[in-house]
């Protein structure tokens, strides 16, 4: 038997992310922290991320044959990420992880790249909280 060359084979392809996709929109669009920078329709945004986790895990280059270089700083910097949002993001592909029964120890090798890419795609301060209001 071969070995996997990339996580992308490893995981089971391009069947696994589809599958990790939509289990992450699922969860996606029912948390309240990230529903305010999700356009109502997921199906353009849910086929660009697909396209992205192939490409990201070693898959075709399927995102930059279609869109160019990925740039996920720029395309995101419309959108206010706050530290809150990075976490209920995480939250969301870490669940997804699970559901889509990506296993270790490309589970942990995919989340660990994953909180690279949130990290770096933070670009706002939490807002801060009004004068008597509790914390």
């Amino acid at each position: 038997m071969k070995e996997a060359s990339s996580i992308f084979e490893a995981i089971g392809g391009q069947a696994k992310i589809n599958e990790l996709v939509d289990a992450f929109y699922a969860r996606v669009q029912k948390h309240p922290d990230l529903i305010p920078i999700f356009p109502n329709n997921f199906t353009e945004i849910a086929r660009k991320q697909k396209q992205f986790l192939t490409q990201f895990f070693g898959g075709p280059p399927l995102y930059i044959q279609e869109h160019g270089h990925p740039m996920m700083k720029r395309r995101h910097a419309p959108f206010p990420i706050t530290p809150t949002r990075r976490d209920a993001w995480l939250t969301c592909m870490e669940g997804a992880l699970e559901e889509a029964q990506i296993e270790e120890p490309f589970r942990s090798a995919m989340f660990d790249r994953l909180i690279l890419t949130a990290n770096h795609m933070m670009n706002t301060p939490e807002p801060e909280k009004e004068k008597g209001e509790s914390l």
